[in-house]
């Protein structure tokens, strides 16, 4: 179930275990990324990617940011 959290509530689901993935492009993931974030462009995300990279038994905090 997608929601939209505060940073309070993404700490929280980080304490918890959630695994942090964030869907920049490479360039701005490699320029500057979130301490332990994993990732996967946006514009490369597909089931097999997802599946190769993420515990499905965890929960996942998806950041991305759009300057527009």
């Amino acid at each position: 179930m997608a929601e939209a959290l505060d940073l309070p509530g993404v700490r929280r689901l980080l304490a918890k275990g959630a695994q942090l993935l964030e869907v920049l492009p490479r360039e701005e993931y490699e320029e500057l990324h979130l301490p332990g974030a994993l990732h996967l462009a946006l514009k490369e995300l597909d089931r097999d990617r997802a599946d190769a990279l993420l515990d499905r038994r965890r929960a996942v905090v998806v950041y991305c940011w759009d300057a527009l």
